[in-house]
């Protein structure tokens, strides 16, 4: 009875492992467009839903960067001080560890004032809220989703509600 006991706890954890680690979603940058110039990244942006333990990816081959900045120099279109992240080759993947307003842009002279650049707002793994917003003048900030579109989150909510009673059935049967 011992054994079995085990073996279910242990089916219970693997199948939490599995449903947590296929709740997150991985955003491909711009969609099919990928990362380049002559793009609206607010508009892509407003179709998705961030959550922690979420990627992007941005698609490009050279001659663009990925640097994740502060908010006033995603608004300025600069780099004033040190950048919070920086990737000069492509495909590059971002892994979205925490919650809150995130700002990428295209260091390449003339790319972010051309409209590379993306700035999203991460949920803590449920909902995410609503996008960071920009000062006037600063560009359109990236819009909330409409909650009639299928996104992320969605998907993460119903891997939790499956993990959730999956969990309850395994745990009566262990205690069984």
């Amino acid at each position: 009875m011992a054994a079995s006991s085990s073996v279910l706890i242990k089916l219970l954890v693997l199948v939490g492992c599995a449903l947590a680690a296929s709740a997150a979603t991985t955003h491909t940058v711009g969609g099919s467009a990928g990362w380049s110039t002559g793009q609206t990244y607010d508009t892509w942006a407003s179709g998705q839903t961030f959550a922690v333990g979420d990627k992007l990816v941005f698609n490009f081959a050279g001659g663009h960067t990925v640097t994740e900045v502060t908010k006033s120099d995603y608004e300025a279109c600069s780099v004033s001080g040190n950048p919070i992240s920086d990737t000069t080759t492509g495909p590059a993947t971002i892994d979205l560890t925490s919650a809150g307003a995130h700002y990428y842009i295209c260091t390449v002279a003339g790319h972010c004032t051309g409209g590379m650049k993306l700035a999203i707002t991460v949920g803590s793994g449920s909902v995410s809220g609503t996008p960071p917003s920009t000062t006037p003048g600063s560009g359109t900030p990236p819009t909330t989703p409409s909650s009639s579109k299928p996104n992320g989150a969605s998907a993460s909510l119903q891997a939790s509600a499956v993990a959730a009673a999956a969990a309850g059935v395994l745990v009566k049967l262990a205690l069984f």
